[in-house]
């Protein structure tokens, strides 16, 4: 689902650095780290600071535009996709790839009767090897 380049709270329009890191995410198909985004968006606006990209980053988060992803302690990853999806992740080569698993919602009910928390949400992360990494 794509929403549109306002914030919803605010009905504030997209400036033209949001807008150019805005449409970097939205025209990867990988989650790109504000770094590779500070990369691409460079080629749009050759001014645009490394500051105003992460900036960026925060608005369109808080307004509901991108999804960022953390690991630990490894660097933020950002996401076109903003419905609750799930991921898979490659020890060997970082890769990160989206999948839906419609049985995270049980999954969740039973973590939830197990700890005694109550649920507000589930992102399942599959660690492992892709298949480029685990060809011989």
């Amino acid at each position: 689902m794509v929403k549109t380049a306002t914030n919803s709270e605010t009905g504030e329009k997209l400036t033209r650095q949001r807008d150019a890191v805005l449409q970097v995410i939205r025209e990867r198909d990988d989650h790109p780290t504000a770094n590779e985004i500070f990369q691409a968006a460079r080629v749009r606006l050759p001014t645009i600071s490394y500051a105003t990209v992460y900036n960026s980053l925060r608005f369109l988060k808080e307004a509901g535009l991108v999804h960022e992803i953390k690991f630990g302690d490894s660097a933020s990853r950002y996401d076109r996709e903003t419905d609750r999806h799930d991921h898979a992740i490659c020890n060997d080569c970082g890769k990160l790839v989206d999948f839906d698993l419609p049985q995270a919602a049980e999954l969740m009910q039973a973590a939830a009767r197990k700890s005694k928390f109550r649920p507000e949400a589930v992102h399942l992360t599959l660690r492992g090897l892709c298949p480029d990494c685990r060809k011989p």
